[in-house]
């Protein structure tokens, strides 16, 4: 039995889609729906029939806003799709899901190529370490090329393109490609995919590039490289191709000396692929036009030839230094990577590391020690789910029962506990004020409020001690319109959103050095006695502590205290209340009192010592900038550039390409609001720009 449970599992391929938003990942995912038999009608963005878009507000917007799960079977292989977010505002639901998933697809725009929010994404997979491959789509517009998108992924996310296809016509002339592995032409004509010989005006070009490929592999996998050294130096150059199409294919042994095969063969050339593939050290590179339905069935036979099965990642390690391999016999092991509340009741999507759930199993919160009850386990495909009696490492799950359960959880056998390290979460940088238009509704808009931030932690709700009014901070400000409109559509609240406001920070541009603080307090019994002096320096970022005292001053348990206290004072600034952030705080010197001194005093004096020394250093406010890239026709590029420095915009770039600017700037945040309106009016509504984070700078 065990050993039939893992052989399942080598079947078994958990994938993302990645890209930058419009490149295509949510028709790409249709496709493969279609193809593989899960969907029995192709969905559309523009009509809003997609399964992945299932939310109103996606297919109003036209945009993926939240990560969907699917599943499909290709080739005896069952796949587990995630279609994500291409918006930067939720770049937060790629983090997520690129936690639990074993490979993904890079979607790239035939067109544009790399994209500000392709670079995004693909630098966290890679901190994931998540092999990819990639697909150029929209071959079949005007100005879509290949080879400069090819060019754009070496330059600017800087893997070793290898490309196994050459399209056969060009634009709207893009009818198929030539599968440079088995020298064979896969043409589509009304959605069916026929194969056949490599048409004869390509066939010195596929060979050509079958070379190019074959060197590129060799360089990078030593058993291709033996292979390739060992071949007839004129292999894979022939000086005919046979005419025929009924003649031996030339990838053939038995084609005759007139066409001898190519250097590697097909076999390496794909255990090469799978090989480099895993290790980061190569990205397979397909196209096609998603569209219209071409260069698909390829690509679900890459992802099952190349990317891996649950088996062959490494065993998942957790934050104690133990770990737990992909068996089904092993304890449970098992992270949650979203939350999302439905008419039905709270689903707690997982992923399964090791070990089995079944109906009816306790398991266990292991970072709160909390035992929960599994009453359902749903195989999901996106809104729709289909109840099974159990789920086995390398499944992905919606589970119903766990009530505490939040993003980021582990839940593991009780007998056996291990914590796995959560996604990562972004600080948010942008708030709102939202306060319910009938004062009746308070009590709802706070639990619809708390419900928001336990679906999306990149939410983040507060109440301002000032004004009393309830803020809401998020990603964007298309991320905090999206919680906004849920609010009114999902949970029937009117509520009232103020002006965005962003999440300023402040930094120590001049410290100041010997600043003496003594906090005495004596009120009958034991005082309190703590005596500190402290040096205050500017830091690149962050917060850095360090004690300099000598010969036992201050024992070194009030040193903790005093750094836990210089801590407290980091949560407003002498600016304007914001957090501070850039500093280096030396403890230098300080006294003790044998009875009234306390870990509680010099906490207490630690905090009040930076406030006083951060009145006297020279402060500087920073504000979050955003890096934006604008496109707009060439005819209208010059209002656009007279207006993002009119909004203190640094130009960093402006490159012509194909009839468009692409001009990159670094712009504060809080002057890119609106933007969106202000650039459809300037360019008739034919200029986009997206944005990304870019860090703080001084106000």
């Amino acid at each position: 039995m065990r050993a039939h449970l893992l052989n399942s599992l080598t079947t078994v391929r958990n994938i993302g889609i990645l890209a930058h938003v419009d490149a295509g990942k949510t028709t790409v995912t249709e496709r493969m729906l279609y193809l593989t038999g899960a969907t029995y009608k192709r969905g559309e963005v523009h009509d809003g029939t997609t399964v992945t878009d299932f939310d109103s507000q996606e297919r109003d917007r036209g945009i993926t806003i939240f990560a969907a799960a699917v599943s499909c079977d290709w080739d005896g292989h069952r796949i587990n799709l995630i279609d994500t977010p291409g918006h930067v505002d939720f770049s937060d639901e790629v983090e997520r899901s690129l936690r639990v998933l074993d490979g993904a697809i890079a979607v790239f725009d035939g067109v544009a190529g790399v994209e500000p929010q392709s670079e995004s994404v693909w630098r966290r997979a890679d901190r994931h370490g998540v092999p990819r491959v990639a697909f150029v789509n929209k071959l079949d517009r005007a100005g879509a090329d290949l080879d400069a998108a090819v060019e754009s992924i070496r330059r600017r996310l800087h893997p070793a393109p290898l490309v196994v296809q050459l399209p056969i016509g060009r634009e709207d002339g893009f009818t198929g490609v030539v599968d440079l592995l088995t020298l064979r032409a896969l043409v589509w004509n009304d959605g069916v995919c026929r194969t056949g010989p490599v048409p004869a005006d390509l066939r010195q070009e596929a060979l050509r590039r079958r070379r190019l490929l074959e060197e590129a592999v060799a360089e990078l996998h030593p058993a291709a490289l033996e292979e390739f050294c060992a071949a007839p130096a004129d292999a894979g150059m022939p000086d005919s191709w046979p005419a025929d199409p009924a003649s031996p294919d030339p990838a053939s042994p038995d084609a005759g000396s007139a066409a001898p095969g190519p250097a590697i063969s097909e076999a390496t050339l794909a255990a090469a692929l799978r090989d480099l593939t895993g290790s980061g050290a190569g990205l397979v590179v397909l196209c096609g036009a998603a569209y219209r339905d071409r260069g698909i069935e390829p690509l679900l036979d890459a992802v099952v030839r190349y990317l891996p099965s649950p088996l062959d990642v490494p065993p998942v390690r957790g934050q104690d230094g133990g770990e737990r391999a992909a068996d089904p016999d092993a304890p449970l092991a098992a992270l949650v990577f979203k939350v999302s509340s439905t008419a039905t009741g709270r689903l707690t999507y997982v992923r399964l590391y090791a070990g089995t759930v079944r109906k009816g199993d306790t398991v266990l919160d292991a970072g709160t020690g909390r035992t929960e009850r599994i009453s359902r386990i749903l195989r999901v495909q996106a809104d729709r789910h289909a109840e099974t009696e159990q789920a086995v490492a390398g499944d992905i799950v919606a589970l119903v029962g766990p009530k505490a359960a939040r993003t980021g959880t582990t839940l593991c056998a009780p007998g056996s506990p291990l914590l796995l390290e959560p996604p990562g979460a972004t600080e948010p940088v942008v708030s709102v004020a939202v306060e319910a238009r009938r004062s009746t509704d308070a009590d709802r808009l706070a639990a619809a409020l708390a419900r928001l931030a336990e679906e999306d932690p990149s939410l983040a709700v507060r109440t301002d001690a000032e004004t009393g009014q309830t803020v809401l901070s998020g990603m964007g400000e298309l991320h905090l319109e999206v919680a906004a409109e849920k609010l009114r559509r999902d949970h029937r609240l009117e509520v009232s959103v103020g002006r965005p406001q962003v999440s300023y920070r402040e930094t120590v541009g001049r410290g100041v050095s010997g600043l003496l603080y003594r906090h005495v307090k004596q009120d009958g019994g034991a005082g309190q006695f703590a005596h500190v002096v402290i040096d205050v320096e500017p830091l690149a970022e962050g917060f850095a502590f360090a004690s300099a005292v000598t010969g036992g001053r201050v024992p070194r348990e009030y040193v903790r205290a005093v750094e836990a206290g210089c801590r407290d004072a980091l949560a407003d600034g002498p600016l304007g209340g914001h957090p501070v952030t850039g500093l280096r705080v030396t403890l230098t010197d300080g006294a003790t009192h044998v009875k009234d001194s306390s870990e509680m005093a010099f906490r207490t004096a630690g905090r009040l010592a930076l406030r006083e020394a951060l009145r006297s250093c020279a402060m500087v406010l920073l504000e979050p900038v955003v890096e934006v890239t604008v496109t707009v026709p060439d005819d209208m590029a010059g209002g656009v550039l007279g207006d993002l420095p009119a909004r203190r915009g640094r130009i960093s770039g402006s490159t012509a390409r194909g009839g468009t600017v692409v001009i990159t700037a670094v712009v504060p945040l809080a002057e890119m609001f609106g933007y969106a309106t202000r650039l459809r009016g300037r360019t008739q509504g034919r200029g986009t720009f997206t944005t990304r984070p870019a860090g703080y700078a001084p106000a």
